[in-house]
Protein backbone atom coordinates (compact mmCIF):
# COMPACT_ATOMS: atom_id res chain seq x y z
CA UNK A 1 0.00 0.00 0.00
CA UNK A 2 1.17 3.65 -0.89
CA UNK A 3 1.73 5.31 2.54
CA UNK A 4 3.03 8.73 0.89
CA UNK A 5 3.07 10.40 -1.94
CA UNK A 6 5.79 13.34 -2.44
CA UNK A 7 5.18 16.21 -4.89
CA UNK A 8 8.07 18.54 -6.11
CA UNK A 9 8.40 20.60 -8.97
CA UNK A 10 5.62 19.08 -11.23
CA UNK A 11 6.54 15.56 -10.60
CA UNK A 12 4.75 13.37 -8.18
CA UNK A 13 7.27 10.59 -6.60
CA UNK A 14 6.02 7.12 -4.88
CA UNK A 15 7.59 3.96 -4.06
CA UNK A 16 6.97 2.52 -8.21
CA UNK A 17 8.41 5.42 -9.57
CA UNK A 18 7.88 9.09 -10.91
CA UNK A 19 5.47 10.82 -12.54
CA UNK A 20 5.01 14.07 -14.00
CA UNK A 21 1.32 16.23 -13.13
CA UNK A 22 0.19 19.58 -13.07
CA UNK A 23 -0.03 21.98 -10.18
CA UNK A 24 -1.81 25.10 -9.43
CA UNK A 25 -1.34 28.23 -12.17
CA UNK A 26 -0.09 30.84 -9.06
CA UNK A 27 2.79 27.65 -8.18
CA UNK A 28 2.27 26.22 -4.50
CA UNK A 29 1.79 28.75 -0.96
CA UNK A 30 2.12 27.91 2.65
CA UNK A 31 -0.80 30.57 2.68
CA UNK A 32 -3.58 29.02 1.13
CA UNK A 33 -6.62 31.69 0.07
CA UNK A 34 -10.28 30.83 -1.69
CA UNK A 35 -9.39 31.52 -5.56
CA UNK A 36 -5.50 32.76 -5.77
CA UNK A 37 -5.24 29.67 -8.51
CA UNK A 38 -2.18 28.54 -6.13
CA UNK A 39 -1.49 24.62 -4.91
CA UNK A 40 -1.11 24.12 -1.38
CA UNK A 41 2.02 23.03 0.61
CA UNK A 42 1.74 20.52 3.12
CA UNK A 43 0.90 16.76 4.29
CA UNK A 44 -3.03 16.15 3.19
CA UNK A 45 -4.48 12.74 3.73
CA UNK A 46 -6.60 10.55 0.85
CA UNK A 47 -10.10 11.31 2.02
CA UNK A 48 -12.11 9.28 -0.84
CA UNK A 49 -12.28 8.67 -4.56
CA UNK A 50 -14.92 10.23 -6.75
CA UNK A 51 -15.37 8.94 -10.46
CA UNK A 52 -17.94 9.06 -13.28
CA UNK A 53 -19.04 5.72 -13.44
CA UNK A 54 -20.21 6.39 -17.01
CA UNK A 55 -16.85 6.68 -18.08
CA UNK A 56 -14.76 3.99 -16.51
CA UNK A 57 -15.89 0.23 -17.22
CA UNK A 58 -16.39 -0.66 -13.75
CA UNK A 59 -14.84 0.90 -10.38
CA UNK A 60 -11.44 2.02 -10.44
CA UNK A 61 -9.40 -0.47 -8.32
CA UNK A 62 -8.77 0.90 -5.10
CA UNK A 63 -8.78 0.70 -1.54
CA UNK A 64 -10.07 4.48 -0.85
CA UNK A 65 -13.86 4.23 0.12
CA UNK A 66 -15.70 4.50 -3.73
CA UNK A 67 -18.19 7.02 -4.56
CA UNK A 68 -20.07 7.94 -7.36
CA UNK A 69 -20.37 11.34 -9.06
CA UNK A 70 -23.54 12.33 -9.92
CA UNK A 71 -24.98 15.10 -11.95
CA UNK A 72 -26.62 16.84 -9.54
CA UNK A 73 -23.56 17.58 -7.41
CA UNK A 74 -21.21 20.00 -7.06
CA UNK A 75 -18.31 21.63 -4.20
CA UNK A 76 -19.25 24.51 -2.54
CA UNK A 77 -16.02 27.49 -3.17
CA UNK A 78 -18.01 30.31 -1.72
CA UNK A 79 -16.59 31.41 1.94
CA UNK A 80 -20.20 32.68 3.06
CA UNK A 81 -21.78 29.03 2.66
CA UNK A 82 -22.21 26.88 5.95
CA UNK A 83 -21.29 23.84 3.50
CA UNK A 84 -18.09 25.80 2.84
CA UNK A 85 -15.54 23.28 1.31
CA UNK A 86 -18.18 20.28 1.15
CA UNK A 87 -19.92 18.37 -1.39
CA UNK A 88 -23.60 19.99 -2.45
CA UNK A 89 -26.46 19.29 -3.85
CA UNK A 90 -27.55 21.16 -7.18
CA UNK A 91 -28.95 23.51 -7.66
CA UNK A 92 -27.08 24.99 -4.68
CA UNK A 93 -27.88 29.02 -3.56
CA UNK A 94 -24.19 29.57 -3.32
CA UNK A 95 -20.66 29.20 -5.21
CA UNK A 96 -19.60 26.47 -6.12
CA UNK A 97 -17.77 24.40 -8.42
CA UNK A 98 -19.80 21.26 -10.39
CA UNK A 99 -17.74 18.43 -10.15
CA UNK A 100 -19.50 16.84 -13.24
CA UNK A 101 -17.72 18.16 -15.75
CA UNK A 102 -17.58 17.41 -20.12
CA UNK A 103 -13.80 17.73 -20.41
CA UNK A 104 -12.72 14.72 -18.39
CA UNK A 105 -10.81 16.51 -15.86
CA UNK A 106 -12.86 15.16 -12.98
CA UNK A 107 -13.56 11.60 -14.11
CA UNK A 108 -11.63 10.49 -11.23
CA UNK A 109 -11.12 13.14 -8.04
CA UNK A 110 -9.77 12.18 -4.82
CA UNK A 111 -10.54 15.15 -2.03
CA UNK A 112 -7.03 15.79 -0.11
CA UNK A 113 -7.54 16.59 3.83
CA UNK A 114 -6.91 20.78 3.38
CA UNK A 115 -8.88 22.37 4.98
CA UNK A 116 -11.56 20.04 6.07
CA UNK A 117 -11.41 19.28 9.21
CA UNK A 118 -12.87 21.70 10.40
CA UNK A 119 -13.14 23.63 6.97
CA UNK A 120 -12.19 27.42 7.71
CA UNK A 121 -13.80 29.89 5.28
CA UNK A 122 -11.59 31.55 3.26
CA UNK A 123 -8.23 29.20 3.72
CA UNK A 124 -9.55 27.65 0.09
CA UNK A 125 -11.53 24.50 -1.32
CA UNK A 126 -11.86 21.72 -3.52
CA UNK A 127 -8.38 21.23 -3.45
CA UNK A 128 -8.00 17.72 -5.28
CA UNK A 129 -6.14 15.25 -7.13
CA UNK A 130 -7.76 14.85 -10.50
CA UNK A 131 -7.46 14.01 -14.06
CA UNK A 132 -4.92 16.46 -15.63
CA UNK A 133 -5.71 17.99 -19.15
CA UNK A 134 -3.88 16.68 -21.94
CA UNK A 135 -1.59 19.45 -22.07
CA UNK A 136 -0.86 19.70 -17.87
CA UNK A 137 -2.29 23.04 -18.12
CA UNK A 138 -2.08 24.39 -14.61
CA UNK A 139 -5.02 24.06 -11.85
CA UNK A 140 -6.94 26.27 -9.76
CA UNK A 141 -4.69 24.74 -7.07
CA UNK A 142 -5.22 21.08 -7.52
CA UNK A 143 -2.43 18.27 -8.23
CA UNK A 144 -3.50 16.41 -11.51
CA UNK A 145 -2.12 13.54 -13.29
CA UNK A 146 -2.74 12.17 -16.59
CA UNK A 147 -5.76 9.64 -16.52
CA UNK A 148 -3.76 6.70 -16.48
CA UNK A 149 -1.24 7.35 -13.75
CA UNK A 150 -3.86 8.54 -11.51
CA UNK A 151 -5.48 5.01 -11.92
CA UNK A 152 -2.05 3.40 -11.22
CA UNK A 153 -1.29 5.23 -8.10
CA UNK A 154 -5.20 4.50 -7.11
CA UNK A 155 -4.32 0.90 -7.29
CA UNK A 156 -1.81 1.28 -4.32
CA UNK A 157 -3.93 4.11 -1.78
CA UNK A 158 -5.98 3.18 0.90
CA UNK A 159 -7.26 5.04 3.80
CA UNK A 160 -3.45 5.88 5.52
CA UNK A 161 -2.17 6.97 2.00
CA UNK A 162 -1.07 11.25 1.99
CA UNK A 163 0.37 13.35 -0.52
CA UNK A 164 3.23 15.67 1.08
CA UNK A 165 3.58 18.82 -0.95
CA UNK A 166 6.54 20.37 -1.02
CA UNK A 167 7.70 23.84 -2.37
CA UNK A 168 11.28 23.54 -3.93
Amino acid sequence: MIALMVVTGGFLSWPGGRMRCALGKNGLTAAKREGDGATPVGMFPLRDLWYRADRLAGPPKTDLPLRVIGQDQGWSDDPRDPLYNRLVRLPHPFGHEAIWRDDGLYDLIVPLGYNDDPAVPGLGSAIFLHCAAPDYAPTQGCVALAREDLLTILAGCGPESCIDIRSV
